[in-house]
Protein backbone atom coordinates (compact mmCIF):
# COMPACT_ATOMS: atom_id res chain seq x y z
CA UNK A 1 0.00 0.00 0.00
CA UNK A 2 2.54 2.17 0.82
CA UNK A 3 4.32 4.24 -1.39
CA UNK A 4 6.94 5.88 0.51
CA UNK A 5 9.19 4.08 3.94
CA UNK A 6 7.31 4.57 6.99
CA UNK A 7 8.62 6.19 10.00
CA UNK A 8 9.28 3.45 12.58
CA UNK A 9 6.57 4.78 14.64
CA UNK A 10 4.09 4.52 12.08
CA UNK A 11 4.96 1.18 11.14
CA UNK A 12 4.50 0.12 14.60
CA UNK A 13 0.74 2.02 15.22
CA UNK A 14 0.13 -0.05 11.28
CA UNK A 15 0.72 -3.51 12.71
CA UNK A 16 -1.87 -2.63 15.42
CA UNK A 17 -4.96 -2.03 13.24
CA UNK A 18 -6.94 -3.36 10.53
CA UNK A 19 -8.25 -1.69 7.41
CA UNK A 20 -12.71 -1.81 6.79
CA UNK A 21 -14.30 -0.94 3.60
CA UNK A 22 -15.48 2.77 3.40
CA UNK A 23 -17.01 5.22 0.79
CA UNK A 24 -14.38 5.74 -1.28
CA UNK A 25 -11.96 2.74 -0.07
CA UNK A 26 -10.00 1.18 2.85
CA UNK A 27 -10.22 2.69 6.50
CA UNK A 28 -7.68 2.20 8.73
CA UNK A 29 -8.54 1.96 12.18
CA UNK A 30 -7.21 0.96 15.31
CA UNK A 31 -10.24 -1.05 17.65
CA UNK A 32 -8.66 -2.35 21.07
CA UNK A 33 -10.24 -3.62 23.81
CA UNK A 34 -10.41 -1.93 27.45
CA UNK A 35 -7.35 -3.19 29.58
CA UNK A 36 -9.56 -4.17 32.40
CA UNK A 37 -13.28 -3.83 32.96
CA UNK A 38 -14.90 -2.15 30.87
CA UNK A 39 -17.08 1.43 32.33
CA UNK A 40 -18.97 2.39 29.46
CA UNK A 41 -19.23 2.09 25.75
CA UNK A 42 -16.37 2.27 23.39
CA UNK A 43 -14.51 5.34 22.82
CA UNK A 44 -15.10 6.99 19.16
CA UNK A 45 -11.96 8.98 18.53
CA UNK A 46 -11.68 11.34 15.54
CA UNK A 47 -8.91 13.36 14.98
CA UNK A 48 -8.89 16.61 12.62
CA UNK A 49 -6.91 18.16 9.51
CA UNK A 50 -4.08 17.83 8.29
CA UNK A 51 -3.08 14.54 10.92
CA UNK A 52 -4.37 11.38 11.42
CA UNK A 53 -5.68 8.75 14.26
CA UNK A 54 -1.78 8.62 15.43
CA UNK A 55 -2.96 11.87 17.33
CA UNK A 56 -3.80 10.09 19.90
CA UNK A 57 -1.12 7.73 20.59
CA UNK A 58 -0.03 9.71 23.96
CA UNK A 59 -3.43 9.35 25.46
CA UNK A 60 -4.37 5.84 24.35
CA UNK A 61 -3.13 4.18 27.43
CA UNK A 62 -4.72 6.19 30.49
CA UNK A 63 -8.49 6.16 28.12
CA UNK A 64 -7.85 2.50 27.18
CA UNK A 65 -7.59 1.31 30.44
CA UNK A 66 -11.42 1.31 31.02
CA UNK A 67 -13.06 1.45 27.52
CA UNK A 68 -12.55 0.28 24.48
CA UNK A 69 -11.42 2.30 21.89
CA UNK A 70 -12.04 2.92 18.01
CA UNK A 71 -9.68 5.45 16.35
CA UNK A 72 -10.27 5.66 12.27
CA UNK A 73 -8.21 7.57 9.99
CA UNK A 74 -10.37 9.53 7.87
CA UNK A 75 -10.55 9.35 4.50
CA UNK A 76 -8.05 11.24 2.41
CA UNK A 77 -5.22 10.47 5.91
CA UNK A 78 -3.29 8.67 7.50
CA UNK A 79 -3.35 4.89 6.56
CA UNK A 80 -6.96 5.28 4.97
CA UNK A 81 -7.36 5.11 1.05
CA UNK A 82 -6.78 8.57 -0.45
CA UNK A 83 -8.16 8.86 -4.22
CA UNK A 84 -8.15 11.84 -6.21
CA UNK A 85 -11.49 12.82 -5.76
CA UNK A 86 -13.45 15.98 -3.73
CA UNK A 87 -13.44 15.21 -0.30
CA UNK A 88 -16.92 16.12 1.72
CA UNK A 89 -17.39 16.13 5.60
CA UNK A 90 -20.41 13.56 4.93
CA UNK A 91 -18.19 11.02 3.32
CA UNK A 92 -16.39 11.37 5.87
CA UNK A 93 -19.35 10.47 8.45
CA UNK A 94 -20.14 7.66 5.91
CA UNK A 95 -16.75 6.26 6.22
CA UNK A 96 -17.37 6.50 10.26
CA UNK A 97 -20.67 4.87 10.41
CA UNK A 98 -18.88 1.93 8.55
CA UNK A 99 -16.10 1.88 10.72
CA UNK A 100 -18.65 1.93 13.68
CA UNK A 101 -20.66 -0.54 12.05
CA UNK A 102 -18.21 -2.78 11.58
CA UNK A 103 -17.32 -3.16 15.22
CA UNK A 104 -20.89 -4.62 15.82
CA UNK A 105 -21.43 -1.10 18.33
CA UNK A 106 -24.80 0.26 18.72
CA UNK A 107 -23.59 3.27 21.04
CA UNK A 108 -20.35 5.18 22.08
CA UNK A 109 -19.11 7.89 23.88
CA UNK A 110 -17.75 10.54 21.00
CA UNK A 111 -13.88 12.19 21.33
CA UNK A 112 -13.10 14.69 18.66
CA UNK A 113 -10.66 17.65 17.69
CA UNK A 114 -10.32 20.20 14.94
CA UNK A 115 -11.73 18.57 11.51
CA UNK A 116 -12.86 15.85 13.95
CA UNK A 117 -15.04 18.23 15.54
CA UNK A 118 -17.34 19.20 12.58
CA UNK A 119 -17.28 15.13 11.60
CA UNK A 120 -19.12 14.58 14.62
CA UNK A 121 -21.10 17.19 14.14
CA UNK A 122 -22.49 15.95 11.03
CA UNK A 123 -22.69 12.29 13.01
CA UNK A 124 -24.76 14.35 15.50
CA UNK A 125 -27.15 15.71 12.92
CA UNK A 126 -27.96 12.64 11.54
CA UNK A 127 -28.84 11.21 15.26
CA UNK A 128 -30.71 13.95 15.51
CA UNK A 129 -32.74 13.55 12.37
CA UNK A 130 -33.29 9.87 13.26
CA UNK A 131 -30.46 8.31 10.50
CA UNK A 132 -27.56 7.28 12.88
CA UNK A 133 -27.16 3.46 13.44
CA UNK A 134 -25.88 3.99 16.90
CA UNK A 135 -26.42 6.52 19.79
CA UNK A 136 -23.57 8.69 21.01
CA UNK A 137 -24.32 8.62 25.18
CA UNK A 138 -21.70 10.95 26.09
CA UNK A 139 -19.32 13.74 24.12
CA UNK A 140 -16.10 15.31 24.66
CA UNK A 141 -14.95 18.10 22.18
CA UNK A 142 -11.39 19.67 21.96
CA UNK A 143 -9.82 22.31 20.28
CA UNK A 144 -11.67 22.91 16.58
CA UNK A 145 -12.55 25.76 14.63
CA UNK A 146 -16.74 25.09 14.69
CA UNK A 147 -17.24 28.62 14.60
CA UNK A 148 -14.96 29.26 11.35
CA UNK A 149 -15.80 32.75 10.74
CA UNK A 150 -13.66 33.45 14.54
CA UNK A 151 -10.95 30.95 13.46
CA UNK A 152 -6.98 32.27 13.20
CA UNK A 153 -6.60 30.40 9.74
CA UNK A 154 -2.70 29.88 9.24
CA UNK A 155 -0.67 31.39 5.98
CA UNK A 156 -0.42 27.58 5.21
CA UNK A 157 -4.37 26.72 5.03
CA UNK A 158 -5.23 30.35 3.60
CA UNK A 159 -2.47 29.44 0.60
CA UNK A 160 -3.95 26.15 -0.28
CA UNK A 161 -7.41 27.42 -0.08
CA UNK A 162 -6.26 29.57 -2.77
CA UNK A 163 -5.50 26.57 -5.13
CA UNK A 164 -8.07 24.98 -6.87
CA UNK A 165 -9.52 21.49 -6.01
CA UNK A 166 -7.06 19.35 -7.01
CA UNK A 167 -3.91 17.48 -6.05
CA UNK A 168 -0.55 19.08 -6.60
CA UNK A 169 1.41 18.20 -9.26
CA UNK A 170 4.35 17.98 -7.04
CA UNK A 171 5.31 17.09 -3.53
CA UNK A 172 4.40 19.45 -0.46
CA UNK A 173 8.36 20.30 1.16
CA UNK A 174 8.03 18.57 4.77
CA UNK A 175 9.08 21.43 5.99
CA UNK A 176 5.61 23.41 5.18
CA UNK A 177 3.99 20.54 6.91
CA UNK A 178 6.02 20.19 10.30
CA UNK A 179 7.08 23.39 10.79
CA UNK A 180 3.57 24.36 10.63
CA UNK A 181 2.15 22.04 13.35
CA UNK A 182 4.82 22.75 15.40
CA UNK A 183 3.78 26.60 15.32
CA UNK A 184 0.83 26.22 16.44
CA UNK A 185 1.59 24.26 19.50
CA UNK A 186 1.81 26.30 23.04
CA UNK A 187 4.04 26.66 25.60
CA UNK A 188 5.37 23.04 25.22
CA UNK A 189 7.41 21.91 21.86
CA UNK A 190 6.17 18.54 20.42
CA UNK A 191 7.38 15.69 20.98
CA UNK A 192 10.37 14.01 19.35
CA UNK A 193 9.65 12.31 16.42
CA UNK A 194 5.90 13.09 16.57
CA UNK A 195 5.97 15.20 13.53
CA UNK A 196 7.97 13.07 11.39
CA UNK A 197 6.06 9.99 12.17
CA UNK A 198 3.00 12.31 11.42
CA UNK A 199 4.24 13.20 8.09
CA UNK A 200 5.57 9.48 7.33
CA UNK A 201 1.47 9.28 7.45
CA UNK A 202 0.63 12.00 5.33
CA UNK A 203 2.69 11.43 3.08
CA UNK A 204 1.56 7.81 2.04
CA UNK A 205 -0.15 7.62 -1.45
CA UNK A 206 0.88 10.63 -2.46
CA UNK A 207 -1.67 11.91 0.44
CA UNK A 208 0.31 15.27 0.74
CA UNK A 209 -0.53 16.32 -2.66
CA UNK A 210 -3.88 16.17 -1.63
CA UNK A 211 -3.93 18.70 0.86
CA UNK A 212 -5.68 21.81 -1.50
CA UNK A 213 -8.63 19.08 -2.05
CA UNK A 214 -8.82 18.06 1.85
CA UNK A 215 -8.54 21.56 2.96
CA UNK A 216 -12.13 21.85 1.39
CA UNK A 217 -13.76 21.51 4.85
CA UNK A 218 -12.92 24.88 5.47
CA UNK A 219 -15.55 26.11 3.28
CA UNK A 220 -17.91 23.06 4.15
CA UNK A 221 -17.85 24.74 7.70
CA UNK A 222 -18.80 27.91 6.72
CA UNK A 223 -21.86 26.44 4.56
CA UNK A 224 -23.25 24.07 7.20
CA UNK A 225 -22.41 25.94 10.01
CA UNK A 226 -25.99 26.14 11.36
CA UNK A 227 -26.60 21.78 10.52
CA UNK A 228 -23.65 20.83 12.15
CA UNK A 229 -22.65 23.18 14.38
CA UNK A 230 -26.11 23.46 15.20
CA UNK A 231 -26.36 19.94 15.88
CA UNK A 232 -23.09 20.23 18.60
CA UNK A 233 -25.06 22.79 20.34
CA UNK A 234 -28.36 21.43 20.58
CA UNK A 235 -27.55 17.57 20.73
CA UNK A 236 -28.86 15.92 24.03
CA UNK A 237 -25.71 13.74 25.08
CA UNK A 238 -23.88 15.79 27.75
CA UNK A 239 -21.23 17.49 26.81
CA UNK A 240 -17.62 18.32 27.86
CA UNK A 241 -15.66 20.96 26.34
CA UNK A 242 -11.86 20.72 26.71
CA UNK A 243 -9.48 23.43 25.69
CA UNK A 244 -6.29 24.02 25.22
CA UNK A 245 -6.30 28.00 25.91
CA UNK A 246 -3.22 29.24 23.59
CA UNK A 247 -4.71 27.69 20.62
CA UNK A 248 -3.97 30.55 17.71
CA UNK A 249 -6.37 28.71 15.36
CA UNK A 250 -9.34 27.48 17.65
CA UNK A 251 -9.11 30.38 19.77
CA UNK A 252 -9.90 30.27 23.54
CA UNK A 253 -13.44 32.57 22.51
CA UNK A 254 -14.95 29.63 20.63
CA UNK A 255 -14.86 27.54 23.61
CA UNK A 256 -16.83 30.30 25.33
CA UNK A 257 -19.17 30.79 22.36
CA UNK A 258 -19.94 27.00 22.87
CA UNK A 259 -20.56 27.05 26.33
CA UNK A 260 -22.95 30.21 26.04
CA UNK A 261 -24.80 28.29 23.39
CA UNK A 262 -25.10 25.04 25.65
CA UNK A 263 -24.35 26.33 29.04
CA UNK A 264 -25.04 22.65 30.94
CA UNK A 265 -21.55 21.45 29.11
CA UNK A 266 -18.66 21.80 31.23
CA UNK A 267 -15.48 23.68 29.96
CA UNK A 268 -12.35 22.40 31.47
CA UNK A 269 -9.77 24.46 30.20
CA UNK A 270 -5.85 23.11 29.56
CA UNK A 271 -3.88 26.11 30.19
CA UNK A 272 -0.37 27.06 28.28
CA UNK A 273 -1.85 24.14 25.87
CA UNK A 274 -1.97 24.99 21.87
CA UNK A 275 -3.79 23.16 19.20
CA UNK A 276 -3.05 19.72 20.29
CA UNK A 277 -3.63 18.98 23.67
CA UNK A 278 -3.81 15.51 23.52
CA UNK A 279 0.05 15.64 22.09
CA UNK A 280 1.07 18.85 24.86
CA UNK A 281 -0.55 17.13 28.11
CA UNK A 282 -1.36 14.25 27.62
CA UNK A 283 -2.09 13.50 31.82
CA UNK A 284 -4.10 16.50 31.92
CA UNK A 285 -6.30 15.87 28.88
CA UNK A 286 -6.57 12.20 29.33
CA UNK A 287 -7.87 13.19 32.77
CA UNK A 288 -10.06 15.41 31.64
CA UNK A 289 -11.70 13.20 28.70
CA UNK A 290 -12.48 10.26 31.32
CA UNK A 291 -14.12 13.01 33.82
CA UNK A 292 -16.17 14.15 30.86
CA UNK A 293 -17.41 10.38 29.69
CA UNK A 294 -17.99 8.90 33.45
CA UNK A 295 -21.25 8.73 34.57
Amino acid sequence: MADTPLHPDAEAWLRRGRFVGGPVGPVFVIDEPADGVPDGPPVLLLHGFPTCSYDWHRVWPQLRRTRRLIAPDLPGYGLSAKPDVPYDLEVLADAVIDVVVDAGVDEVDLVTHDMGDTVGGALLARDLEGTLPFRVRRRVLTNGSIYIRMAGLRWQQRLLLLLPDRSLPLDLPAAMYTRGLARIYGGTPPPVGELDTLWSLMQQERGNRLLPRLIRYVEQRRVHEQRWTGAIETHPAPLTIVWGDADPVAVPAMAERLLAARPDAQLRWLHGVGHFPMTESPDAFAAAVLAGITG
